[in-house]
């Protein structure tokens, strides 16, 4: 088989298509069967120095001194069963030295592990000081697989040389597969990798957006430097209630990016420039090109893949870009306010009574100065369409993106810090959650919780939810109707009041309106206040399909029919078949 080519494995073309880009060339094989795929493919290429070691535990003290020796990652490969077992002393040896070896252990799918299966193991914990990292790829079925690989492989890369570097494991699954017929590897991305001291990238030509998943108050310092980047670069802050920048290149974007049938141009950037954790919002702008901006210095994949990570500080990133850029490059802010400001214009007057009905009464009106925070998910969908007050900080439980804790959560906001009213927009099921934590003999008079109880988890029920297929019956498990009795004019009353709770309620915009001064009065209060609004399931469907569907795109229709054709890829695939 002398004139064989690369496996059809498409995890082994991944993973040696990286070596090359990474420059990795030197490796150390020992002999077996089921890392038989990796090393042929190896051999069939020219790029790669080859040695053969048919004794793991040489192989990996080899590799020590190849390392030291070089300055160069090398890799050492060997088969399943007790020969990784043998790496461990050189792999151990290079941790405390931090030498860049890469051990590559071939093994049958992790379904095996633990099946009586002849030369299977279990390699998914390592001791702590033999790798830096440690990272099982898989066999790939489908795009998602191939996009896990990639980063995965990526990030061991990244590791070899990552906080002074050290060994680094890729436990590499095999089918055993003898088609060697693969001629050309696929250009495979790799993920720059940058610290504050390397040259840095430069910014692409063309719109560019900073996306600000959840984010802690920012500094005066990180403000400055981000406005003075958006200054140089032309560049929008795209922001939704859990970011917390409010410099003047902020757009909250959720009211333009969640719309069901148009897409606006300001949607699709050059580049993306993510910093934060978590994002509260579902919807993001699309970028040629994804950067990724950490101290953690990891890669992460939520719009796809990064192109760039860059691991420090965010004011440092945007510091030393701003101090080589050119004022002016584009009014890009001023297209993202002013279709912002259109769609807003578009709302009906006659919007139902609703979370998102009294999140637009009531979002200009909040406070100065205030502190508020959103349950998950409806209200904080709900008020991300409606902007707030500059002076008012906005926080959300979406780190684990659960509904548990709102009002445990608030009320330590509000005690850490007195002066400030703290607000809570909370739904019944996360209400009734947390429901203990308003009986703390610490609760704070700077308390002031708005709970919208619909009676259910209404996310279950809206149209754009899979359960709301099932209908009515979706009440029963899924959107957890009939609990806490059942809208109860009586039970959050009775409770808040017994605990010294001022009690406030509206069932329509009326009654609503007679009661929003005292909620937002900014005098302080001798005891903390609770304004239960109740809705309907059915009308906070209504208007959330009113709201996301401001405005029609023909072609955005036509895409939307055939991902619920297609699924997911359709779009993709039309123009594969097409070339368009």
């Amino acid at each position: 088989m002398s004139n064989h080519f690369y496996s059809a494995e498409e995890n082994i073309q991944i993973v040696v298509s990286l070596l090359k880009a990474y420059g990795i060339k030197r490796i150390i094989a020992s002999p077996g069967t089921t890392n038989l795929t990796f090393v042929a493919s190896l051999m069939a290429d020219p790029f790669f120095k080859i040695y053969s070691a048919p004794e793991e535990r040489s192989a990996a003290y080899m590799a020590v001194g190849m390392a030291e020796e070089s300055g160069e990652p090398v890799v050492i490969t060997c088969t399943g069963a007790t020969a990784s077992r043998n790496y461990l002393p050189g792999l151990t040896e290079a941790f405390y030295r931090k030498l860049p070896l890469l051990a590559i252990t071939a093994t049958q799918p992790l379904g095996s592990v633990g099946q009586l299966v002849p030369q299977v193991i279990d390699r998914s914990a390592l001791p702590k000081d033999a790798a830096v990292y440690s990272v099982h790829i898989g066999t790939i079925k489908d795009r998602g697989d191939r996009t896990t690989a990639i980063l995965k492989a990526n990030e061991a890369f990244h590791y070899l040389s990552k906080n002074g570097g050290g060994p680094v494991h890729i436990n590499l699954e095999t089918t055993y597969d003898k088609d060697f017929s693969v001629k050309d590897l696929p250009s495979i991305p790799k993920i720059g990798y940058y610290r504050i001291f390397d040259e840095l990238p430069e910014i692409p030509n063309g719109k560019v957006g900073i996306y600000v998943g959840s984010h802690s108050k920012m500094s005066a310092g990180l403000n400055s430097a981000i406005d003075r980047f958006c200054d140089r670069y032309g560049a929008v802050v795209f922001c939704d209630h859990t970011s917390n920048y409010k410099g003047k290149y902020r757009f909250l974007y959720p009211l333009a990016l969640s719309q069901d049938n148009w897409l606006p141009a300001i949607g699709s950037l050059t580049v993306v420039i993510y910093i934060g954790e978590v994002s509260g919002s579902y919807s993001h702008p699309g970028g040629k090109q994804l950067w990724r901006v950490s101290e953690d210095g990891k890669i992460r994949s939520v719009f796809g893949l990064p192109k760039a990570v860059f691991e420090m500080r965010e004011e440092d990133f945007f510091n030393r870009y701003a101090d080589k850029g050119c004022e002016g490059r584009s009014n890009f802010i001023e297209e993202c306010r002013e279709t912002y400001q259109g769609l807003l214009k578009d709302i009906p007057d006659d919007i139902p009574f609703s979370n998102i009905w009294v999140a637009r009464e009531l979002a200009p009106k909040i406070p100065d100065n205030s502190v508020i925070h959103f349950g998950i998910l409806n209200s904080l969908r709900s008020w991300n369409f409606f902007e707030i007050p500059a002076s008012v900080d906005s926080y959300c439980n979406v780190g684990g993106f659960g509904i548990d804790g709102p009002i445990s959560t608030v009320i330590g906001g509000a005690l850490a810090n007195p002066e400030k009213i703290h607000y809570l927009i909370v739904g019944d099921l996360a209400f009734f959650y947390d429901l203990n934590a308003l009986g703390n003999r610490h609760l704070p008079a700077n308390l002031r919780i708005i709970l919208i109880n619909n009676g259910k988890g209404t996310e279950f029920r809206n149209y754009n939810h899979p359960a709301h297929a099932f209908g009515e019956e979706a009440d029963l498990y899924m959107a957890a109707g009939g609990h806490y009795g059942a809208k109860s004019a009586n039970l959050v009353k009775s409770y808040a009041e017994a605990l010294g709770i001022e009690y406030l309620t509206a069932d329509n915009k009326t009654n609503f309106h007679h009661q929003e001064d005292i909620l937002l009065n900014p005098e302080k209060r001798s005891y903390p206040l609770l304004f239960e609004i109740f809705t309907d399931s059915e009308l906070e469907n209504e208007a959330l399909h009113t709201i996301r569907n401001l405005r029609v795109d023909g072609s955005s229709v036509l895409k939307n029919k055939v991902r619920n054709i297609l699924g997911k890829n359709g779009v993709e695939t039309i123009k594969k078949v097409f070339g368009k």
